[in-house]
C-alpha cells in the first residue's frame, strides 16, 4: 500500500470482514468477537491505516465536494441556524479547496429527501452531512452511501440502525427530555404539580425522525420515576392555523388554577407564547426548545421561563470540519466527549453532564439552557 492511501475497504478486504465490521471496530460499537476485533486491529496497524476523510478524497480523486442534506426553510426558523453553520465552515473547507453545497428538500415529502441524497450519491461528492427527517429512508441512504464509498455525518437527529456515520452531532435526545422535565417541575410549586400541558404540533406526515418523539419519551420516563401522581395532557395544535391553535389550547386551559406546567418538544414554544400574550396571560411556568428570535423574544417578554438550546451553527460547522479531518489532531475545533481506547478517537454526543450555575447549564458539548433571569 506504499504512496496510496488506505481505505477502510482496503481494510476490510486484507481482515476478510465487511466494511461495517472494521467501522464497528474503529467506533467500538456493536458486537464484534474479539478474535475479529484482533485480527483488524493488526491489518490496521499493518496497512498504516489513518481515518482522514480529506486524505480519502484524494485517493479516490473525487470532486472535492461536501453536500450538506437540510430541510428547507423560512427565516427564523430552526434550520436557518444549521445554515449559518455552514456558512461559517465554508472558509475552512475553502482552504482545502472543498466546495460545501447545501442540498435543501421538502421536510414532508420522503421523495424529495430520496432524490436529493440520491442526486448526492449520483454526482460522486466527496462526503455528505445528513440531517434526517425520516427515519427509515435515512437507513436507506446510509446503505447506498456505504456502498458508494461516501463518508457521512449525522447532524441533530440520531437514527437507531446507522452505525456507517463518522459521527453525529447533536443533542443527547432523550437525555434532554428528561432534562426539561427537571426544569420543569424544579420550576413549579408543589400545588401545581399534579398536570402538565404538553403542546404538540399536529403532523400529517408519517415516518418524520421528529426528535420532539425521543424527547417526549425522556420527559414521560423522567416524570414516571420521580413524579409518578403527575397527569400528563396532551394538547395538539396546527401550527399553520392560529385561530385554530388558540381554539385547541382555550379548550386545554378552560380550567386552570395556580400556576399550570406548558412544555413544548420542539422549537415552536413561540406559538404557545403567542396564545399567552394574545389571551394576556403571563407568569406560567412554560419551557420550550431552541434560540429562534421568536422564542427569545418571548423569553424575554416573560411569556416563557427556559428555553433549552443547542448549538445548531456550532454543530453543522464542525459536521463539515470532521469530514474534511476526520478523528485527527488537525481538526481542532472537533469536540471528542469519549474517545475509544483505541488510538482512533471519532466525535459522538456524549452522555449528559449537568454543571449548574447562576447563569447557565451545559451538558455534553452540544447543549445549552439559558434561564430568563441570564437575559
Amino acid at each position: 500500500m506504499k504512496n496510496s492511501i488506505v481505505t477502510i475497504s482496503d481494510v476490510a478486504k486484507a481482515a476478510g470482514v465487511t466494511n461495517g465490521t472494521v467501522d464497528r471496530v474503529l467506533h467500538e460499537r456493536g458486537e464484534v468477537s474479539k478474535k475479529t476485533r484482533e485480527k483488524v486491529l493488526r491489518v490496521i496497524e499493518e496497512l498504516g491505516y489513518q481515518p482522514n476523510v480529506y486524505a480519502s478524497m484524494l485517493a479516490r480523486n473525487k470532486s472535492h465536494r461536501i453536500a450538506v442534506l437540510l430541510p428547507k426553510y423560512k427565516e427564523g426558523e430552526f434550520w436557518e441556524l444549521a445554515h449559518v453553520g455552514v456558512e461559517k465552515a465554508r472558509e475552512y473547507a475553502g482552504r482545502f479547496s472543498v466546495n460545501v453545497v447545501e442540498c435543501l428538500y421538502d421536510q414532508y415529502d420522503v421523495d424529495s429527501f430520496l432524490a436529493e441524497c440520491r442526486k448526492v450519491i449520483g454526482e460522486g461528492y466527496s462526503g455528505a452531512i445528513i440531517a434526517p427527517m425520516f427515519l427509515d429512508a435515512t437507513r436507506t441512504i446510509a446503505v447506498e452511501m456505504e456502498a458508494a464509498d461516501i463518508p457521512y455525518v449525522i447532524l441533530n437527529t440520531s437514527v437507531s440502525g446507522v452505525y456507517g456515520h463518522l459521527a453525529y452531532f447533536g443533542q443527547p435526545i432523550y437525555d434532554s427530555g428528561a432534562f426539561c422535565a427537571d426544569m420543569l417541575m424544579s420550576g413549579s410549586a408543589p400545588a401545581n404539580r399534579g398536570m402538565v400541558y404538553l403542546v404538540r404540533i399536529e403532523r400529517d406526515v408519517k415516518g418524520l425522525s421528529d426528535p420532539s418523539q425521543e424527547r417526549r419519551r425522556g420527559f414521560i420516563d423522567y416524570l414516571t420515576a420521580h413524579f409518578p401522581e403527575t397527569e400528563v395532557r396532551n394538547v395538539v395544535i396546527n401550527p399553520n392555523n392560529p385561530e385554530e391553535a388558540h381554539k385547541a389550547m382555550d379548550d386545554a386551559f378552560a380550567d386552570v388554577t395556580g400556576c399550570p406546567n406548558i412544555v413544548t418538544l420542539n422549537s415552536r414554544i413561540y406559538l404557545v407564547a403567542d396564545y399567552l400574550r394574545e389571551r394576556g396571560l403571563k407568569g406560567w411556568n412554560v419551557i420550550g426548545y431552541d434560540i429562534l428570535e421568536r422564542n427569545m423574544s418571548a423569553l424575554k417578554d416573560g411569556y416563557v421561563k427556559y428555553l433549552i438550546a443547542q448549538h445548531s451553527d456550532r454543530d453543522a460547522q464542525e459536521a463539515v470540519t470532521v469530514l474534511i479531518s476526520s478523528s485527527s489532531a488537525s481538526a481542532p475545533t472537533t469536540p471528542t466527549t469519549s474517545a475509544p481506547s483505541t488510538s482512533y478517537p471519532v466525535t459522538t454526543a456524549g452522555s449528559i453532564s449537568r454543571q449548574r450555575s447562576a447563569h447557565r447549564i451545559e451538558f455534553s458539548h452540544f447543549c445549552f439552557a439559558d434561564k430568563i433571569k441570564m437575559i
